[in-house]
């Protein structure tokens, strides 16, 4: 199936490309077949991951032994060393391989682990211990450089390669994908543009779709870099593009504009492919080992939760049992995480004749006198630890909203479907900002709710955990949050006067 397109003439003699007198090796470049997505990540990048570990492990053990050194100062040195080289990215495959420029980084970073020596006392300054720390830094700079010059090599003869996304279809999109082929050792193997139509007449990778295309793209081409080289996308369309990949674990690396003034970033997240800069998009906390012991600290908190509030969780049962007519516990459908729908659990709070699928407002009328107390408690929102404890929400993440409302809002207000991009939560970093209730901006809660997704970190869980009791202690107290602006409810909820007029606040979702 594999196609072998004509080439396209290459233009030269502008600032991107090779002057007229410089003959190039021509090579055709070819159609990469499309194949199912196996799932997020690269497996070559975890190769590269893995041989430079084991070739730092190996630098180490060999500077212990070149110093005579094994004593605990010498393993606490050497185990400091290999965890902070790894916090610090020093193993996050690069496109561009070059020990020598990353040399200062790396023996900076060698230097840390000292202070791992100290509550050691005089014990750990001994000469040999001092010789293992210079032994270490003349292997590990070694055991680099041999590393990378290896995985150019494998590179070279076919190997370690990373289907590769070129965004846009300009002169400098068409300059990268010659490039990527002309230069092996960086590992990338273009498979086609996404961009709108093209003014560059035919070009050397077919054009795979338009970036509102990209899921499907990046699914059916198990596309494992991307490259941003602009092209004709509205700027309004970019977060939507930049949020797309990085969810389906996809690595980013944009063409920052003006470079050529020296704007181009430099450090840990900057690369480049042959003199054209790169900066690598900050790798989405959804993949990281963080985020798996997420869902522990959540069934973990979940169980001990349940357990203390037991004797609190049948008085409240109890209460809403005599309150009114009707079940103690109200079920309702809600989206999840991916679109998801899942039945939450609450402590009843309104009357029988509340229609709680389609209205928005919950009115005093319709509250019991019981519902009234727990919905300004928020205790009414304690049997959610068990929809925690099944894998329906997490404790922390964006509130869930039902499925009526979800379709209109995704549809009028930006960026609020990309809340679906996590399990949704008990609390919220928007709730804890006082975005809930009749007076809040919609559109502020998918703003306060993307950017948690976007800096998430297991202590700004804490945080978040930590402002809820916080609130909930205000509100039993009669404390109300403050509005969070002064704007009229038509410039604050939605984008269409229709849709303010339907969806004026939010208190039935809380």
């Amino acid at each position: 199936m594999a196609v072998e397109p004509a080439r396209a003439p290459r233009p030269r003699g502008g600032p991107w490309l090779a002057p007229a007198g410089l003959a190039r090796r021509q090579r055709p470049l070819r159609l990469v077949r499309p194949r199912p997505r196996g799932g997020p990540g690269s497996p070559s990048r975890r190769r590269i991951r893995t041989v430079l570990v084991l070739a730092d492990v190996g630098a180490v053990l060999l500077a212990m032994a070149a110093a005579g050194s094994w004593s605990p100062a010498s393993w606490t040195y050497a185990g400091v060393l290999l965890l902070s080289l790894a916090v610090s990215g020093h193993y996050q495959p690069r496109i561009s391989l070059q020990a020598l420029p990353e040399l200062p980084r790396l023996v900076s970073r060698l230097t840390v682990p000292v202070l791992a020596l100290l509550p050691f006392g005089p014990a750990a300054f001994e000469r040999t211990v001092l010789w293992q720390v210079a032994a270490t830094a003349a292997g590990c700079c070694a055991a680099r450089t041999l590393a990378y010059a290896g995985i150019r090599l494998v590179r070279r003869r076919g190997g370690l390669r990373e289907t590769t996304l070129i965004v846009g279809a300009g002169t400098v999109a068409v300059e990268l994908a010659w490039l990527m082929k002309d230069h092996p050792e960086y590992g990338l193997e273009p498979v086609g543009f996404a961009d709108g139509p093209s003014e560059n007449g035919r070009l050397p990778l077919p054009l795979l779709g338009s970036v509102r295309q990209l899921q499907a793209i990046l699914q059916t081409y198990d596309v494992q870099r991307m490259v941003v080289a602009f092209g004709r996308v509205r700027d309004a369309d970019w977060v939507s593009i930049m949020r797309t990949a990085v969810v389906n674990g996809v690595e980013i690396h944009i063409v920052p504009r003006f470079f050529d003034i020296g704007m181009a970033t430099t450090g840990s997240r900057s690369d480049q492919i042959w003199g054209i800069p790169l900066c690598r998009v900050r790798r989405s906390a959804l993949h990281s080992a963080a985020w798996r012991g997420k869902r522990v600290v959540d069934v973990v908190s979940a169980c001990l939760l349940l357990t203390v509030s037991s004797p609190l969780l049948g008085l409240l049962a109890v209460a809403v049992r005599l309150s009114s007519p009707g079940p103690i516990l109200y079920r309702q459908r809600r989206i999840g995480q991916h679109g998801r729908e899942f039945e939450l659990l609450k402590f009843r709070s309104m009357r029988l004749e509340h229609d709680g699928v389609t209205a928005w407002k919950a009115t005093d009328e319709h509250q019991t006198t019981v519902g009234r107390w727990l919905r300004r408690t928020s205790l009414d929102e304690l049997p959610q630890l068990w929809n925690v404890l099944r894998g329906d929400m997490a404790l922390v993440g964006p509130r869930p909203e039902r499925p009526h409302f979800v379709a209109r809002f995704s549809a009028d207000i930006p960026g609020y479907d990309d809340r679906h991009r996590i399990p949704v939560g008990l609390t919220g970093w928007a709730q804890v900002h006082g975005l809930r209730g009749d007076n809040t901006s919609l559109t502020e809660r998918a703003r306060f709710d993307n950017l948690y997704i976007e800096d998430w970190s297991l202590w700004l869980d804490a945080v978040t955990l930590l402002r809820t009791v916080g609130a909930v202690v205000k509100m039993a107290f009669g404390c109300s949050p403050a509005p969070c602006s002064d704007r009229a409810p038509a410039e604050r909820w939605v984008t269409q006067p229709e849709m303010a007029a339907a969806a004026p606040g939010s208190t039935a979702d809380q």
